[in-house]
């Protein structure tokens, strides 16, 4: 036989071809099975499952050590097999191909001066720890560098590099270590790709994986690190290598970090390498490795996990997850390590950032807690980029461990990117806490929104929420900031605060989008609850319509006080040509509970626009179930600086107190103060809460208002006061709103706000009206003080409110506000009325009216209530001047009837003409006995027009007993020496009928240093007995004139009738008159006395003195005419006359007696 052997060059680089890259697949194959075989993880956290993961690591390391022998071998034999086709190609190149000889005539020179070949693969490294060789500069895979030495801890050898065209070779794996303390090696580097990578999307080399540290048994050292990925170099888009796994630590060792990831440094955004896995702990007193970061690129690579811990005792930590990359989109952070049995656990890493073209990578996630380090692990943050990447969520406790707190939202840096919603927060165990959440990626126009607090399922408190992010533009477009989160529940403690929700910051002037602040998160449940988090502020030099966030609601409580109501957001609108409305934030609600929250108030307003503008709402408050209700929030405030606006201007509305056992107390309206000339209002006080059991809520105070601007002609009006809750007693109503101004507009003051019923006890009080400032002179607009509130039914009815008063500098009208009538008394006291506002004028010129407001009348009820007394009256001014009537006693229904109120004085302390007249006082109410009336007001004056002291109420009948006493008449005072006017006391009110007849009302006197004429008041008649005796008459008022030139005439008031019955009543003495002056005196004649039924007559009243000092008085002194006696069964006696005496020249004439019955 014979053979034929046929060798061919292209045959032999085919085959070389071919058994090369049968050669790289499976070096490939065996970097790939690298960290899985040759670090396993044990089965269970004890010895010897440790010890089986140990043994197959082991194989695995051998195995690697034989397939670089056999790589080598195989490298070897491919060798051979080019050279022998190199022979054959080089003789046919010599007969055949003269390119081939210039190509080795290149090649030879590119070596000797590089060492590197121009076209070539590089050789897989065959000794342990050695290093790849290069591939050609031009052409040429790099070789992979050989793993290190088994149990030597030698490091692996790096890949060699490519060449323009080719793939970086694998870096070698880290050798384990077997000697006690010898750490794990390193793994090698992978090698550089190249720049066309061989083909679409080339690779760089995978970096090697680190070696174990020692069996167990023996105090191990670190493993080792993990070999860098190769860098990528491709021009279109190669991904670098992934970097190696930080190999196993040994006993008492620390697990390596895990190697970078390298950069994809590509023209077309090649993608970053991830990062390398941090090192497992086995060992005792370990720490787990750190992840590797991700590799930058168009996109990063994301970061490695970290390690995880084993047996430690010594607070073994599980490694930090890596930051991600920088590039186009950022990679996420790695997450944190896991524990070990004594270790804590590993923090999370942090995603990563970016430029304005890419989004930022998501912030990995807390790790869970452990039996001995029961905490969760905080969530990694954000990155920043064209949007914020979304921040960890905080990892979940254990035992009695706190959780995690969420990580902070990343960043938008572009103007359309929308900020990274902070991470919620983990979750607490046992008696821990649950973590925060994390806080919202700030924003050009879209904040990112906070995260959940987390939840707590003891007696811990609940985590609190993220705050929403602010967003801050220079732009025109929309924006929209973070929501606060909600705070955490608690099954035991305190509920989570909410989280503030995020703030405005618009710069531009041209903007006109609407801006509204962030909405504060909820408050979480709890045994207490949480507090509503705060609502996000606006300010804004746009022209766009502008709301303040709305607070979050408190908390429900389970057991304790509800969560409080987070704040309305504030605004400041700086844009003074824009006719946007302006509204403040609503504030959040009170949160329910055994006694109920407070709710938040409404959010204040400083605007420098021209449109109109509502403070924000108070929340209302929470109800309380066996306690208080919660108290509403105040209404929000407005601040208004703009002179030339003229849109309408309110103050935020009071939240409504909550119910409870005893309710809750409404909100104030918020006040507003304004340099505008549009309409105005202060906001409404709050209604009181009903209380089921014990006392109604109080109502709000209505808002106040300040006009600033002088030629502001707009209506000013107060807040109304908010009506006090129904309860067992109810609460009393608000105080109506004040007013002050400087403009000349029509004013209302607020209105005080009924009192609440009550059940089985007192009714509430009404509220006090509102009052009136005018400041400026050139006013004209009439004035009325507030209307106080009603008094609340009840057992007792609750008092009535006190009228609004009035200080005027203008010329307009001015009248006090009238007093609230009392509720009812079912079984009890009615209520007392409230009194009449009072008026004070300022101006020495003004002509006008000043009234003082009406006294409420006294409620109904088993004895009636009193009446409220009438305003009193204090001018400066030139115009008539009254007091306020006093209010009518109310009626009893097995008692006494109330007392009327007296009548408003007057105080006239200019020396203008104006007249005076004193209120008349209020009639008793009727019952079982007559309520008394009340008096008149009296008069001073330092004026010249005529004065009259108000009349006294009559007095109530009295249905079994005594009807009540005639109020007196109210005296006159005029101390001006120029006054020529007449000066007249108040008659005496009428006695009560009765079964015997109340006392008539003594009648007012007078003093005087005028020379006018001066008459003193009757008394009144006295009233009826129906089987008793009559009422006794009035004295008449006396009359005293002071001055020793005064020509005036003095004459002492009548006395007044006795009344009739079975027996007539006395007639009352006639005033005397004593005078320094020339003028005569007339003594006051003596009432008649009343008639008896069946009885003896009333005796005649005395007849009054007259006296006349001046020893040059020409003038006549005249006693009074005693009164007649009454008809009866026996006629009374009459009255003696009055005496009279004289120092000067005139005659001293007695009064004649009166006659006889």
């Amino acid at each position: 036989m014979s053979s034929y052997v046929i060798a061919t060059s292209g045959a032999l680089a085919t085959a070389s071809a071919d058994l090369a890259g049968v050669g790289r697949t499976i070096g490939a194959a065996y970097a790939a099975a690298a960290p899985s075989t040759m670090s396993v993880a044990a089965a269970a956290q004890d010895e010897v499952s440790a010890a089986i993961a140990k043994l197959f690591a082991t194989y695995a390391q051998e195995q690697q050590t034989l397939s670089a022998q056999a790589e080598a071998f195989h490298a070897g034999f491919v060798n051979a097999l080019n050279n022998a086709g190199a022979s054959y190609a080089a003789a046919e190149a010599a007969n055949t191909s003269p390119l081939q000889s210039a190509l080795d005539a290149v090649n030879g020179p590119v070596q000797a001066l590089t060492g590197r070949p121009l076209i070539g693969d590089g050789a897989n490294a065959t000794t342990p720890g050695a290093n790849g060789g290069d591939g050609g500069i031009l052409w040429g895979n790099g070789g992979n560098g050989a793993a290190g030495a088994p149990g030597s801890g030698q490091n692996g050898g790096s890949g060699g590099s490519a060449g323009f065209f080719g793939q970086g070779g694998n870096g070698g794996a880290g050798a384990s270590a077997t000697a006690a303390g010898v750490a794990g090696g390193s793994g090698g580097a992978g090698g550089r790709n190249g720049l066309l990578g061989g083909g679409p999307a080339g690779f760089g080399g995978a970096g090697g994986n680190g070696g174990s540290s020692a069996v167990p048994g023996l105090v191990g050292g670190a493993g080792g690190s993990g070999g860098a990925g190769g860098t990528s170099e491709s021009l279109f888009g190669g991904a670098g290598g992934a970097g190696g796994a930080g190999g196993d630590g040994g006993y008492s060792a620390t697990g390596a970090t895990g190697a970078p990831g390298a950069p994809g440094s590509s023209f077309a955004g090649g993608a970053g390498g991830a990062g390398g896995a941090g090192g497992s702990a086995i060992g005792f007193l370990s720490a787990g490795g750190q992840g590797g970061h991700g590799g930058s690129g168009g996109n990063g690579g994301a970061g490695g996990t970290g390690g995880v811990g084993d047996f430690s005792i010594n607070n073994g930590t599980g490694g930090a997850g890596g930051a991600g990359g920088l590039g186009g989109l950022a990679g996420a952070g790695g997450a944190g390590g896991s524990a070990g049995i004594f270790g804590t656990p590993g923090g999370s890493g942090t995603g990563g950032t970016t430029g304005t073209s890419g989004a930022g990578g998501a912030g990995g996630n807390g790790a869970a807690g452990t039996a001995l380090h029961p905490d969760g692990g905080n969530g990694g943050a954000g990155g920043s980029g064209s949007s914020g990447g979304e921040g960890g969520t905080g990892g979940n406790a254990v035992g009695n461990g706190h959780g995690g707190n969420g990580g902070n939202g990343g960043a938008a840096l572009a103007p359309a990117g929308i900020g990274g919603d902070g991470g919620d927060g983990g979750s607490g165990a046992g008696n821990g806490g649950g973590g925060n959440g994390g806080s919202g990626g700030a924003a050009i126009s879209q904040g990112g929104n906070g995260g959940k607090g987390g939840a707590a399922p003891g007696n811990g408190n609940g985590g609190t929420g993220g705050a929403g992010a602010a967003v801050s533009t220079a732009g025109t477009g929309a924006v929209t900031p973070g929501t606060g989160g909600d705070g955490g529940a608690s099954n035991g403690g305190v509920g989570g605060a909410g989280g503030a929700g995020g703030s405005v910051l618009i710069q531009n002037g041209a903007s006109s989008v609407a801006a509204t602040g962030g909405t504060g998160g909820n408050g979480g449940s709890g045994a207490f609850g949480g507090v509503g988090g705060a609502g996000g502020q606006v300010i804004t030099a746009g022209s766009g319509n502008t709301t303040g966030g709305h607070g979050g609601d408190g908390g429900t409580a389970s057991n304790g006080l509800g969560g409080v109501g987070g704040a309305g957001g504030s605004v400041q609108f700086q844009n003074g040509a824009s006719a946007a409305v302006v509204t403040g934030g609503t504030g959040g609600n009170g949160g329910h509970g055994s006694s109920g929250g407070v709710g938040g108030a409404g959010g204040v307003v400083v605007t420098n626009g021209v449109g109109s503008t509502l403070g924000g709402h108070g929340g209302n408050g929470g109800t309380g179930g066996s306690g208080i209700g919660g108290v509403g929030g105040a209404g929000g405030s407005v601040q208004y600086q703009n002179a030339s606006s003229t849109a309408p201007v309110t103050g935020g509305a009071g939240g409504t107190g909550g119910d409870g056992a005893s309710g809750g107390a409404g909100g104030a309206g918020g006040v507003v103060v304004t340099n505008g000339t549009g309409i105005t209002g202060g906001g409404n006080g709050g209604d009181g809460g009903t209380g089921s059991g014990g006392v109604g809520g109080i109502g709000g105070a209505g808002g106040g208002v300040a006009i600033q601007n002088g030629s502001s002609s707009a209506t000013v009006t107060g807040g109304n006061g908010g009506m006090g809750g129904n309860g067992a007693s109810g609460g009393g109503g608000g105080v109506g709103g004040q007013v002050l101004t400087n403009g000349t507009g029509a004013v209302n003051a607020g209105v005080g706000g009924n009192g609440g019923a009550g059940t089985t006890g007192v009714g509430g009080t009404g509220g006090a009206g509102g009052g009136v400032a005018i400041q400026s002179a050139s006013s004209s607009v009439a004035v009325t003080g507030g209307v106080g509130g009603t008094g609340g039914n009840g057992a007792s009815g609750g008092a009535g409110g006190t009228g609004g008063q009035v200080l005027t500098n203008g010329t307009g009208n001015s009248t006090g506000g009238h007093g609230g009538d009392g509720g009812t008394g079912t079984t009890g006291v009615g209520g007392a009325g409230g009194s009449g506002g009072g008026v004070a004028i300022q101006s020495s010129s003004s002509p006008a009216t000043g009234t003082g407001g009406d006294g409420g009348h006294g409620g109904n009820g088993g004895s009636g209530g009193v009446g409220g007394n009438g305003g009193a009256v204090q001018t400066n001014g030139t115009g008539n001047s009254a007091g306020g009537h006093g209010g009518g006693g109310g009626t009893g229904s097995n008692g006494v009837g109330g007392a009327g109120g007296a009548g408003g004085g007057v105080a006239i302390q200019g020396t203008a003409s104006g007249t005076g007249t004193g209120g008349d006082g209020g009639s008793g109410g009727s019952g079982s006995s007559g309520g008394a009336g009340g008096a008149g007001g009296a008069v001073i004056t330092n004026g010249t027009g005529t004065v009259n002291g108000g009349h006294g109420g009559a007095g109530g009948a009295g249905s079994l007993g005594v009807g009540g006493i005639g109020g007196a008449g109210g005296g006159v005072t005029i101390q001006t020496t120029s006054s020529a006017a007449i000066g007249t006391g108040g008659d005496g009110g009428m006695g009560g009928n009765g079964s015997s007849g109340g006392a008539g009302g003594a009648g007012g006197g007078v003093v005087t240093n005028g020379f006018g004429n001066a008459d003193g008041g009757h008394g009144g008649a006295g009233g009826t007995g129906s089987v008793g005796v009559g009422g006794t008459g009035g004295d008449g008022g006396d009359v005293t004139i002071q001055t020793i030139t005064s020509s005036a005439v003095g004459t002492g008031g009548g006395g007044g009738t006795g009344g009739n019955g079975a027996s007539g009543g006395l007639g009352g003495t006639g005033g005397q008159v004593v005078t320094n002056g020339f003028g005569a005196a007339d003594g006051g004649r003596g009432g008649d006395g009343g008639t008896g039924s069946t009885g003896i007559g009333g005796g005649g009243g005395a007849g009054g003195l007259a006296a006349i000092t001046s020893a040059f008085s020409a003038a006549n002194a005249t006693g009074g005419n005693g009164g007649d006696g009454g008809t009866g069964g026996a006629g009374g006696t009459g009255g003696v006359g009055g005496a009279a005496t004289t120092n000067g020249m005139g005659m001293a004439l007695h009064g004649a007696p009166g006659g006889h019955g």
